[in-house]
């Protein structure tokens, strides 16, 4: 049996390259779409309800909390949206070493960042 196992896994003191943080956002940017899209067709489905309940969510959309909610949904969505494109070109071979999986998580990260901040200068 090998003794030289780890002694301490206290998640708090794991460093994660980034290949694989990209890789756990992207699934925590799905779970975050299936909840922010359950709350924009809720938003829906009450402003087709009548004109006064359609007035109703047309005033909430000029709130602040209403635009908070909208850009990051969107912003999950552009996240997902490009680390999708990541694997699925992984998944035709390329950029699949490490240099490249780092390279590509890199590309995905400043992707996002670019892309929020022009849908969030579309959204104020």
């Amino acid at each position: 049996m090998n003794k030289q196992r780890p002694v301490n896994l206290d998640i708090g003191t794991i460093q994660l390259p980034i290949p694989a943080l990209v890789s756990i956002l992207h699934r925590a940017s799905g779970v975050a779409l299936c909840v922010g899209f359950g709350i924009l067709l809720w938003l829906l489905d009450a402003s087709l309800a009548d004109e006064s309940s359609f007035n109703s969510v047309k005033s909430l959309f000029d709130s602040v909390f209403c635009k908070l909610i909208i850009w990051g949904v969107l912003i999950a969505l552009i996240y997902h949206s490009a680390a999708g494109i990541r694997h699925l070109i992984m998944d035709l071979g390329v950029g699949e070493s490490l240099e490249g999986g780092k390279r590509s998580a890199r590309i995905v990260i400043i992707a996002t960042i670019v892309l929020s901040v022009l849908v969030g200068a579309c959204i104020w």
